[in-house]
């Protein structure tokens, strides 16, 4: 059993090789040699050329700085007790998905950073964005300790059942994107007794915007909105599991109509200037999915403004899917107030942006919820930015064992 080597990058190796793999001096929570090693990838990472082909990789940069890494194991050391140790879990092994380009490299920065030998199969699927970060990894190679190269591992192999049982065997921790059917999947791979996973099954995310906010808010402030909510939504084709699907508008329904008139005119802007579209392919599959939704009986306006961007108007909050409809294809749905959406909150909802709303306000509404769904709480154009909190858990902590000493 062989996998191909993309950092380091390299040819095929055995699989037994990669399980192999350690260091002497291994790393420590917060290592100053791993820390060194990021940070240096967010410089190269925030370089204008870089960040132009693609911007996604510009948050990426920001979340590797040196602060925020130091902030984050200053955060972790925080909440330990003084009788209590931090260490590296082990050997982590992640699964990433396909279509979200750039997730792999969150998840697996935040176990380096923890200390952990990390092995991380990127998908024979990835787009440009993937191979992009994998060349500043191996390039900030040359500069760092050697260790990083001895326990830091990214391979790419097909769906191999039986690389995937190996790895999984030898793991400490097994972290799965990707969705229900991934989860399911991986799942039947057994774990050493010891081990666990942490799993990132299917989502659904929203967004809120407020009637009388958006009356109240500047043309500028409008503008900014529409640009923000776009970037929510058409990076990664509106399939990350924190892309709004479904706008709701909180507040009376006569001018709630010319607010979703105002946002989808200059959403449709937005859209233009930037210079997204969808191919003819996608343009029949947000077709299907709208008039599926609409033969359910749960649509009472649908309009393809054109293939990037289509508007359906829903009778009900019942009616709101939260299943994918295509890239850029919204549903719009009309409450009186943010409590109409507690009882159709479930435990898959993980992130609601809002526009126009007091904090204090959205307080109430988590405290409503209870903790029943929805994870993050973000404005218009945060649904995306990658933080250590995600679906609920503290990552860093999650890839840390916990050691109490007593006296």
């Amino acid at each position: 059993m062989t996998v191909r080597m993309r950092f380091p990058a390299g040819g095929s190796v055995p699989v037994a090789d990669l399980l192999a793999s350690g260091d002497p001096e291994p790393l420590t929570v917060g290592d100053p040699r791993m820390v060194d090693f990021l940070a240096a990838v967010s410089g190269r990472l925030l370089a204008p050329a870089l960040a132009r082909r693609h911007p996604e990789l510009g948050s990426l940069g920001f979340f590797l700085r040196r602060r925020e890494l130091l902030r984050a194991v200053e955060r972790l050391r925080g909440t330990l007790g003084p009788d209590t140790l931090a260490f590296p879990r082990g050997r982590v092994f992640h699964v990433p998905p396909a279509n979200v380009d750039t997730i792999f490299v969150y998840s697996w920065a935040l176990s380096a950073l923890a200390g952990n030998t990390n092995v991380v199969r990127v998908s024979p699927r990835s787009a440009a964005a993937a191979d992009a970060v994998l060349e500043v990894l191996n390039a900030g190679l040359a500069e760092a300790d050697p260790v990083v190269a001895r326990t830091q591992l990214m391979v790419t192999y097909g769906h191999d059942d039986a690389v995937t049982a190996r790895l999984s065997a030898g793991c400490d921790l097994r972290v799965i994107w990707g969705g229900d059917r991934a989860v399911e999947t991986l799942r039947r791979h057994p774990l050493a007794p010891a081990a666990r996973d942490l799993t990132f099954p299917d989502r659904s995310s929203f967004a809120v915007l407020s009637v009388p906010g958006w009356a109240a808010a500047s043309p500028q402030r409008r503008r900014d909105a529409a640009t923000a909510f776009a970037n929510d939504a058409y990076w990664f084709d509106q399939a990350a599991c924190a892309s709004p699907r479904t706008v709701f508008l909180v507040g009376g329904a006569e001018p709630a109509g010319e607010v979703r008139a105002e946002f989808v005119a200059l959403l449709d802007e937005v859209v233009r200037e930037r210079g997204w579209d969808v191919d003819a392919a996608m343009a029949v599959e947000k077709r299907v999915g709208a008039y599926g939704l609409a033969a359910d009986g749960g649509v009472r306006r649908m309009v393809f403004h054109r293939n990037a961007l289509a508007t359906l108007e829903l009778t009900e909050v019942s009616a709101t899917p939260r299943h994918w409809l295509g890239a850029g294809t919204f549903p719009f749905v009309t409450v009186p107030d943010l409590a109409e959406l507690v009882p159709f909150v479930r435990r898959r909802d993980q992130t609601l942006t809002h526009f126009g709303f007091a904090r204090e306000d959205l307080v109430e509404l988590a405290r409503c919820l209870g903790g029943r769904g929805v994870d993050r709480i973000v404005p218009f154009g945060a649904a995306l930015t990658f933080a250590p909190v995600w679906d609920g858990h503290d990552l860093l902590r999650e890839f840390v064992r916990l050691v109490t000493v007593s006296g």
